[in-house]
C-alpha cells in the first residue's frame, strides 16, 4: 500500500443510502441507494485526474446481503488515462448500531493498481484480491466474498451544467445590475417572481441552457451523457463490513496521490 500522501488531506466524496451529501464530514447511511458528486475539483485536483474523485455510489444488493460501492475518478476521461500506482484509492465504510449512532467502527476498502490489468485490494484485514480487474466479470477472491471491476464507464451522473452556468451568469448580472440588493434575516436574497420563473426554466432538466459551456458539446442538457469516467466497482459481502449486531453502515470516499 502507498504511505507518501498527496499535501493536504485526501480527496473526499460521501455518500449516504438514504441521502446525497457533497464534500465534507463522514456520512452514515440506511438500506436505500444514494450518491454523492461533484465533477472537475479544483485547481490542484484537475492536475491530477486519476486522484480526482467525480461520484461515490453505494447500494445494498436485493437480498441485502451484500454491498456494491462504486468510485468514478477521471472526469471527461479522453481514452489516454490509466490506473497506475501512483494512486490509493479508498472506500471509508463505517459500522454503527443505528442512523445518529456518534460510534462506529470503521472498515478501509483500498484498491491500488499496478496498470489497468494489475490490481489489488484490501477489506481490512479480512479479505484480499490481486488480478485482472478490467474484464466485466472483474476479479474475485478465493472465498468468494469480495469482486472488484476497474475500467472506462460512461458517466452515468445527470446534470444539466449549460442551464446551471446559464443560471449563475443570470444571478450575477442581476446582482452587478442592482437587482438583488438585500437578503431575508436568512442570508438569502430577494429575486422576483418573474426572475425565480427564469431561473426555475433554466434549471429544469428539460430545459437547454442557450449557451454552452466547456465541457458539455452543445446545448445537450444532459452534459456528462457522452463523457467517460474511469470506475471501480466493488461488491462486499456484507458480513465484511458489519460489526457485531450492528446493521447500518456509512460510506465515503478519499484517493491518496504518491508525492
Amino acid at each position: 500500500m502507498l504511505t507518501s500522501l498527496s499535501k493536504g488531506d485526501p480527496l473526499k466524496k460521501l455518500a449516504f443510502l438514504g441521502g446525497a451529501i457533497g464534500l465534507g464530514v463522514g456520512a452514515l447511511v440506511v438500506a436505500h441507494t444514494t450518491q454523492a458528486a461533484d465533477h472537475l475539483d479544483s485547481p490542484a485536483a484537475i492536475t491530477n485526474p486519476m486522484a480526482d474523485i467525480g461520484d461515490v455510489y453505494a447500494w445494498n444488493t436485493a437480498d441485502a446481503s451484500k454491498v456494491n460501492l462504486i468510485m468514478t475518478v477521471s472526469p471527461g476521461d479522453p481514452g489516454t488515462r490509466h490506473f497506475d500506482n501512483t494512486v490509493q484509492y479508498v472506500f471509508h465504510v463505517n459500522s454503527v448500531a443505528m442512523f445518529g449512532s456518534t460510534t462506529a467502527t470503521e472498515t478501509k476498502v483500498i484498491c491500488t493498481f499496478a496498470s489497468n490489468t494489475d490490481a489489488q485490494c484490501w477489506v481490512g484485514d479480512k479479505d484480499y484480491v490481486k488480478g485482472d480487474p478490467s474484464a466485466t466479470t472483474g476479479m474475485t477472491s478465493a472465498d468468494g466474498k469480495l469482486k472488484v471491476f476497474a475500467g472506462r464507464r460512461s458517466d452515468p451522473f445527470f446534470f444539466n451544467l449549460n442551464g446551471y452556468k446559464d443560471a449563475v451568469i443570470a444571478v450575477e448580472g442581476a446582482v452587478a445590475g442592482g437587482a438583488i440588493t438585500s437578503a431575508t434575516t436568512a442570508g438569502c436574497p430577494h429575486i422576483s417572481a418573474a426572475m425565480g420563473s427564469g431561473l426555475r426554466a433554466t434549471l429544469d432538466e428539460q430545459a437547454r441552457g442557450s449557451n454552452t459551456h466547456a465541457p458539455c458539446s452543445g446545448s445537450n442538457v444532459d452534459c456528462f451523457k457522452a463523457l467517460d469516467v474511469m470506475a471501480i466497482v466493488v461488491q462486499v459481502d456484507k458480513t465484511l463490513l458489519n460489526q457485531g449486531t450492528n446493521k447500518t453502515l456509512g460510506v465515503w470516499g478519499s484517493t491518496h496521490a504518491a508525492m
